[in-house]
C-alpha cells in the first residue's frame, strides 16, 4: 500500500518552491544526492514544519553560478584576518558597485575564516600567519588542514609591517619589547585563531615574555578594536599592524613583516568581482592610501601562490 503524501503547499503549486521530490527531478538527481547536498550546506533550501523547500529562483542562480564559475555572482563575501587598508578598499568598491553587486567583509580571525570558508560560508578567506619568509610553508599547511583545501588557491594579497601598537608617548620611554612586560603596561590580546594573536605567542617565545605573564586587560576581535582600546586608555600595547597605528595615532615598534594572502576556491578566482578588488588593490589609488598609513608593499598582488590539482 503506497503511503500517503501530503497535499502540495500554494508555495509549491506556484513554483516559487520546490520539495525534495521536485527539486532532484528538475536537477536530474536522486533524492538522495539532494538531501546529501542540504547536509553539506551546498544547495539553497529551508526547512518549513520539518519539511525541506528549495526556493527555485535561487537554485537556477546557483546552477547557473556552478556552470559558470561564479562569473554570473552579483555578491562576494569575504572574511578572515583585519586590515585597514583592505577595509578601506572594499569600502571604495562597495561604493563605485552602487546597487549592482554588493561586497562584505567581517574580520573573523585567521582560523575561523578558514573554517568559514571550508563550511561554505564565504567565499574569501584572508589569513597571515607568522613571519612572510615562512608564508610560503605556513599558509599552505594551514589551508591543508580543511578538507575542501584541493579545491582551493592561494593568492597574495600584499605584505605588511606587523608589531607592537602603545598608547601615544610611551615610545619615548623605551621601544625594548621587554621593557613593556612589565606588570604595570596593560596588554591588548586577540582572540584564539587570530594571526596577531599567533605573533603576539611567538613574541614571547623569542623573549622572556611568555604569553601567560603579561598583564592582560582585555581581548579585541580585530586590528581596529584593539587600537581603540588604546585610544580609550584601556590598555598600553597590543599586537597590530602600523597601519592601524597610524590610523589612531598610536605609537608603533616595528618587529617584522608578515605576508598577507586570500584562500579561495578555483570558481571564485573567476568570479569578476574578485578580480575587481584585485584591480582595486594594484590601482595608483590603493597604493597611495598604502604610502599614507605606511608599511605595505603590493608588488605582488594578485599572484598565485599556492594550489594543488
Amino acid at each position: 500500500m503506497t503511503a500517503p503524501t501530503s497535499p502540495p503547499t500554494a508555495w509549491e503549486q506556484d513554483g516559487t518552491f520546490m520539495c525534495v521530490k521536485q527539486v532532484a527531478a528538475y536537477l536530474n538527481l536522486n533524492e538522495k544526492k539532494v538531501y546529501a547536498l542540504v547536509n553539506e550546506g551546498r544547495i539553497p533550501a529551508t526547512k518549513v514544519t520539518g519539511k525541506w523547500m528549495f526556493p527555485r529562483e535561487l537554485v537556477d542562480r546557483w546552477m547557473l553560478e556552478s556552470a559558470h564559475g561564479g562569473l554570473l555572482s552579483d555578491r562576494l563575501l569575504i572574511s578572515g584576518s583585519d586590515d585597514p587598508l583592505l577595509y578601506r578598499v572594499i569600502t571604495a568598491l562597495a561604493r563605485d558597485l552602487d546597487i549592482h553587486a554588493q561586497v562584505c567583509y567581517t574580520p573573523t580571525g585567521t582560523r575561523l575564516g578558514l573554517e568559514l570558508l571550508q563550511a561554505r560560508r564565504t567565499d574569501v578567506s584572508a589569513l597571515h600567519w607568522g613571519p612572510a619568509e615562512e608564508s610560503q610553508t605556513r599558509h599552505p599547511a594551514l589551508l591543508r588542514q580543511h578538507p575542501q583545501h584541493r579545491n582551493w588557491v592561494l593568492v597574495r594579497a600584499f605584505t605588511r609591517e606587523q608589531g607592537l601598537m602603545l598608547r601615544p608617548g610611551l615610545l619615548r620611554q623605551s621601544s625594548d619589547v621587554e621593557y613593556f612586560t612589565q606588570s604595570r603596561f596593560r596588554w591588548v590580546q586577540r582572540q584564539a585563531g587570530a594571526g596577531s594573536q599567533r605573533f603576539l605567542l611567538e613574541l614571547g617565545r623569542r623573549t622572556s615574555a611568555w604569553i601567560n605573564v603579561l598583564n592582560t586587560s582585555c581581548t579585541a576581535l580585530s586590528e581596529r578594536e584593539a587600537a581603540a582600546a588604546l585610544v580609550l586608555d584601556q590598555a598600553d600595547v597590543a599586537p597590530g599592524v602600523r597601519a592601524a597605528a597610524i590610523e589612531a595615532g598610536l605609537d608603533f615598534v616595528p618587529l617584522g613583516v608578515e605576508a598577507f594572502d586570500f584562500a579561495l576556491t578555483r570558481e571564485v578566482w573567476f568570479r569578476r568581482l574578485f578580480q575587481d578588488l584585485l584591480r582595486h588593490l594594484g590601482s595608483g589609488a590603493c597604493r597611495k592610501i598604502a604610502d599614507e598609513l605606511g608599511g605595505y608593499d603590493l608588488s605582488r598582488v594578485g599572484e598565485i601562490l599556492w594550489g594543488e590539482h
